[in-house]
């Protein structure tokens, strides 16, 4: 492919006869160490510059095996499609001269071949401008190559078909620039492609490859007019071709294509490709009588059924208007949805869900003027579907039932089903939001009553019911609560149904998913003592069933908390029972904490004098355990295991952080302080156990807010003296709590800045370098988000501190961590820092923070640009840009000035003046306060330049240097 002479001839053969073994050993070999050994080689090989003459000299070569020949073209289109700009400009000629030799030379395959090389040939189209690549750009190229050369058109046709598709590949290292001139060009070719298809279509054997390459072309969804395309011989030849047993897949694809093309955007949207929808949708619905054809094919009927799918999904507006030849698409939709088979009925469900949206949303009823007639007509159209999703209801319902070999199913058989039975879930709710919840109810509980049969008489079928009412618990947000005809006959069954542990487990999670029904019924403490009897034989039949009564008995205590306040001590034995794990009780100790969360609202809902006892009642045995531990000394306290002192601490959390009496709970954590003060000088080295404590304080902070008294500088001053000695994180995270609730408190100033000054000096020695924050992500995290909590709630004490500008510099130092949620942190850090003057408070600290950051503006916004272009991930992009931005914003010309220093150091190889222009425009656009959502696309667009392969990437790091910045020193 590329001349070299001398000595350097024999590298290339060197390394072919290499390659060749090292596949021989992949692929042969019976040691999977040595098949090992030979995979990581290859891969590196691929990196090498010398794989572009090695992989083409082996693949013209005639003795090369189908082994080779198949690595050889992947290493090819690689190359091409990642490392083009590392070969000279002069080379381009040569290499498509060679790609194009060898789409010729495997124009009857391998297919697997001729595919990479195709692929090989069409990024090196969209990398190189058509002036370049000559002969009037590469489509008018593949017409001439194709009219002298018509012997090779299966290969010329294979590329003609991947052109399309690469538009959209971003594995391409094109500039986005480029990228976006090539899909114009392509647009500009649709005619000549299309007219090429169309001369291919007289050779019966290449019929279903051209189909295929017209549906690639429908993908780029640009302008061709549907008139022209509703007597296009392309469209009437796929049209004829969907009963043909040869091309109906290929047929398929065109029309599904040709469906999605008739409503995409910049085709011109429906009004201009009416033409082509009056001739696609009648030679569909011709299909409808082969969806209940029992001797077709699986996989041809789920063709037939996609087409209605798309229909469907494409043409879901106009459906909606309810017309009669939208109600014979919708029944056409019933038939799919009516198929046995759940993947493909499946198919259709996404439109029940779009057309629920257009049905029910008000936007769709604008254009109808008045409210009077956007009601009217509104109401019109509901009804008219009434009928569609009442049957719809029906046929999915009977898909969530337990197979009647459920126990046998593997985990990912069972992991299909529960998917299956959420996604039955969300079409019952769409077809609740048409007819009403109450309507559909109604439906349900038919389905509920002839399931009754099933158990009744001596029989003990339980699956029937519990398919039942899991659909009826599906749609309990939307049965009204005063619903008086169905429910009360519902909840009696319940009563009666056998005691099977899967059904158990659904009928308590039915009876919490109805807990605002049950607390709107007239039937008050009766029905709801029996419903709480039937939680109970949950609790003690199956740890399962025993965690959904836990949950039910959570919603139970919430809403119906005004009626059940009078029998505290009544649900306190439930608690109790739970909690010490007595009798014959299955709640593990996870699902407990819902019982805690249920006893803790129903306190809240008593007068403060009866709550301050009943939560002292409900923390004794909780509590009781962790005394009893202490009591057997410091010895015995530190070795326990961290689990048998949490599961205690977890529903101390609980309690304070859902019984809403402010003063109650305060009470109880100063009294109980010397507990947490022994656990917390004891264990402050176990992450765990500080965790769960400083959990169950911020709770206890947030709830008690300024009653906490004493306690909170009790509090305050041992994380203080704890973190200098174990750096736990957490002491930094229930800190921000405090700062949240007590920052603004003139009263509490003093112990703040003493706690934010050792929290933040501490933390800037602990994190000096990329290393340490790489090493202790979680405190970077806690003690940024801590830092932005500062700015925002006690700005007076942060910003004169004397650790703002140790925390500026330590947050550049660690912007680039690989850590998401640290990186994420300092970066939002920052821009609080920017944006501060947006606040009238902050305004005040403006010359403070000037002071700070302008020094370092340089070497942050060079730090930032950094990130953008590849020091950080680019699913961190979102936070960069914003930073920066903001960045811009507040210090204009400065900022611009910076951003110029950074850009500057990056070689113009990477970075073209036309794209540094634009990424100026965006930074200037930002000084001059226009919106930072509008720019951000501009901005990132610098990051894709520069991370469009690994040289480029690591060029662009090698110049910047983020990690090597000496930070500005400043007096």
């Amino acid at each position: 492919m590329f001349e070299s002479g001398g000595a350097g001839m024999d590298k290339p053969m060197e390394l072919q006869s290499l390659v060749t073994q090292a596949l021989n050993t992949l692929y042969h070999h019976p040691d999977d160490a040595f098949r090992m050994q030979a995979d990581r080689w290859l891969q590196g090989f691929q990196r090498t510059i010398d794989a572009w003459q090695v992989a083409d000299n082996l693949l013209h070569d005639p003795n090369s095996n189908l082994e080779t020949l198949i690595f050889c073209s992947q290493t090819l289109r690689s190359k091409v499609q990642r490392d083009f700009e590392e070969l000279p400009s002069e080379a381009f000629r040569p290499l498509r001269t060679s790609l194009t030799t060898l789409l010729k030379r495997f124009h009857r395959g391998p297919p697997k071949v001729r595919t990479q090389i195709s692929i090989a040939v069409a990024a090196l189209a969209v990398q190189v401008p058509p002036e370049d690549w000559g002969d009037g750009g590469i489509v008018n190229w593949l017409r001439d190559e194709m009219n002298s050369r018509p012997e090779y058109i299966p290969g010329f046709l294979e590329l003609l078909a991947v052109l399309p598709e690469e538009v959209f590949n971003y594995k391409i290292a094109a500039r986005p620039d480029r990228r976006r001139q090539f899909e114009k060009e392509l647009t500009s070719q649709i005619e000549v492609s299309l007219n090429i298809l169309t001369a291919c279509l007289n050779i019966n054997e290449l019929q279903e490859q051209v189909l295929e390459a017209f549906a690639s072309w429908l993908r780029l969804r640009h302008g061709i007019p549907g008139s022209v395309l509703a007597s296009h011989p392309l469209v009437l030849t796929a049209l004829s071709s969907l009963n043909s047993e040869l091309l109906s897949e290929a047929a398929v694809n065109v029309i599904s294509e040709l469906i999605h093309y008739s409503t995409a955007e910049h085709s011109g949207g429906i009004p201009v490709q009416m033409p082509l929808i009056q001739v696609i949708v009648p030679r569909v619905m011709n299909l409808k009588e082969q969806l209940k054809d029992s001797s077709k094919d699986e996989e041809d009927v789920k063709a037939i059924a996609r087409l209605f799918a798309d229909m469907g999904d494409s043409y879901v507006e106009l459906i909606a208007s309810g017309s009669d030849e939208s109600m014979m698409i919708v029944n056409s939709l019933l038939e799919v949805a009516s198929h046995p088979e759940y993947d493909i009925a499946s198919m259709t469900f996404n439109f029940w869900h779009s057309l629920q949206v257009v049905l029910t949303r008000r936007d769709s009823y604008i254009s109808f003027g008045d409210e009077a007639s956007i009601e009217a007509e509104r109401n019109r159209r509901l009804q008219v579907f009434q009928s569609a999703y009442g049957s719809l209801v029906s046929l999915v319902s009977f898909r969530v039932q337990y197979p009647q070999d459920h126990q046998n199913l593997s985990i990912e058989d069972l992991k299909e089903f529960k998917q299956t039975r959420y996604a039955v879930a969300d079409v019952l709710i769409d077809a609740a939001s048409v007819l009403g919840g109450d309507a559909t109810l109604k439906i349900l509980y038919m389905k509920l009553a002839e399931a009754k049969s099933c158990w009744g008489n001596g029989h003990s079928e339980w699956r029937p019911a519990e398919a039942a009412l899991f659909c009826i618990r599906a749609i309990s947000n939307y049965v009204s609560e005063v619903e008086a005809e169905v429910m009360p006959k519902i909840m009696s069954l319940l009563l009666e149904l056998p005691h099977h542990a899967q059904l158990l487990q659904t009928v308590c999670l039915t009876i919490g998913a109805y807990s605002r029904w049950l607390n709107a019924s007239s039937d008050g403490m009766p029905l709801l003592s029996s419903v709480i009897k039937i939680l109970l034989r949950g609790m003690g039949t199956s740890e399962d069933s025993a965690a959904a009564a836990a949950v039910a008995f959570k919603h139970i205590c919430d809403d119906c908390r005004k009626k059940l306040c009078g029998y505290f001590d009544d649900l306190f034995s439930i608690y109790h029972s739970t909690v010490l794990g007595e009798g014959s009780l299955k709640v593990a100790a996870d699902d407990s904490l819902y019982v805690v969360e249920a006893l803790s609202m129903v306190i809240t809902e008593l007068p403060p004098d009866q709550a301050k006892q009943a939560l002292e009642k409900l923390c004794l045995p909780v509590v009781t355990p962790l005394q009893e531990i202490i009591n057997q000394g410091p010895e015995v306290l530190g070795k326990k295991a961290a689990r048998e002192i949490t599961v205690h601490i977890d529903r101390l959390a609980y309690i304070f952080r859902y019984v809403n009496h402010p003063e109650a709970v305060a009470d109880a954590i100063q009294r109980l302080w010397p507990i947490f003060k022994a656990i917390f000088d004891i264990r402050a080295w176990d992450m765990r156990t500080m965790e769960s404590l400083c959990r169950s304080c911020k709770y206890a902070v947030r709830t008690s807010g300024r009653f906490m008294g004493v306690t909170i500088g009790a509090m305050l001053e041992e994380i203080q003296g704890l973190y200098q000695l174990h750096h736990q994180p957490c002491f930094l995270y229930l800190s921000s709590e405090v700062i949240k609730i007590f920052g603004s408190d003139p009263s509490c100033a003093y112990y703040l800045k003493n706690l934010i000054e050792a929290l933040f000096q501490h933390t800037t020695c602990l994190l000096t370098n990329i290393k340490d924050f790489t090493a202790r992500p979680d405190i970077a995290d806690d003690c940024f988000l801590l830092a932005s909590r500062c700015i925002r709630y006690c700005p007076q004490i942060f910003f004169p501190s004397a650790v703002f500008s140790p925390l500026v510099d330590c947050s550049m130092v660690g912007i680039t961590v690989q850590h998401r949620e640290a990186s994420n942190s300092i970066l939002n850090f920052l821009a609080d820092i920017f944006d501060l003057g947006k606040s009238s408070i902050g305004e005040h600290y403006l010359s403070i923070r000037d002071s700070v950051i302008i020094p370092r503006g340089s070497s942050i916004t060079r730090i930032l640009v950094a990130s953008l272009a590849g020091a950080l991930p680019s699913s961190r992009l979102e936070s960069v840009t914003y930073t920066l931005l903001a960045l811009t914003r507040t210090y204009k010309a400065s900022a611009l000035q910076w951003a110029r220093e950074s850009v500057s150091l990056i070689p113009p190889t990477a970075v073209t003046e036309v794209e540094r222009a634009r990424f100026f425009q965006a930074l200037s656009d930002a000084a001059s306060g226009a919106d930072i959502n509008s720019l951000i696309a501009p901005v990132e667009e610098l990051s894709d330049v520069c991370r469009r392969n690994r040289t480029v990437q690591e060029l662009v790091q090698e110049a910047l240097r983020p990690l090597e910045l000496n930070l500005v020193a400043v007096s």
